[in-house]
């Protein structure tokens, strides 16, 4: 018999985050000027890349344009606001923040000035996206579908072709 634990409950928002709870992390879905998402790799899995917001920042722009630069060394661009996931975990809600960008400039792959770890950085089509991250919670699952949404319709994306590819 197998045992499935769930670590917390997820419900996608796509409205301002509530004074009353805490933001935990900002993460970004940023795109190529393609319109392909960028994506980390870690210990062969994909991911986003954002994290935790610290006291210097005074906004989760701030976050974003920080965790880019330390985590994969690419700054960003045209960062909006596109929603946040709730969590909840023993009885605890606090939230996640998901902002939409574009790639600025791609610089040479280095450490993570936080930890020290090397990430590879890839560049997937949009309707591969999913796969690759693999949420297994529905609220992860309508944050991308609406993250491309805004995205397509906030850049006007004009594709050139389906390859995905190691940066």
């Amino acid at each position: 018999m197998k045992t499935v634990i769930i670590m917390g409950k997820y419900k996608w928002i796509k409205n301002d985050v509530p004074n009353e709870l805490v933001v935990k992390q900002v993460y970004g879905i940023v795109f190529s000027d393609e319109g392909k998402i960028l994506l980390s790799l870690e210990d062969n899995k994909y991911k986003l890349t954002g994290g935790h917001p610290e006291e210097k920042d005074t906004c989760f722009e701030d976050t974003i344009k920080r965790e880019f630069i330390e985590e994969l060394n690419v700054e960003i661009e045209d960062i909006s606001y596109l929603g946040y996931l709730q969590v909840e975990e023993d009885n605890y809600k606090y939230a996640q923040v998901r902002m939409i960008a574009k790639v600025k400039k791609i610089n040479e792959i280095r450490p993570d000035l936080d930890n020290g770890k090397i990430y590879k950085r890839y560049i997937a089509n949009q309707n591969n996206v999913k796969k690759y991250l693999d949420y297994k919670d529905l609220a992860g699952n309508q944050m991308l579908d609406d993250a491309i949404k805004m995205a397509n319709e906030k850049y006007n994306f004009c594709y050139n072709d389906d390859k995905e590819y190691f940066i």
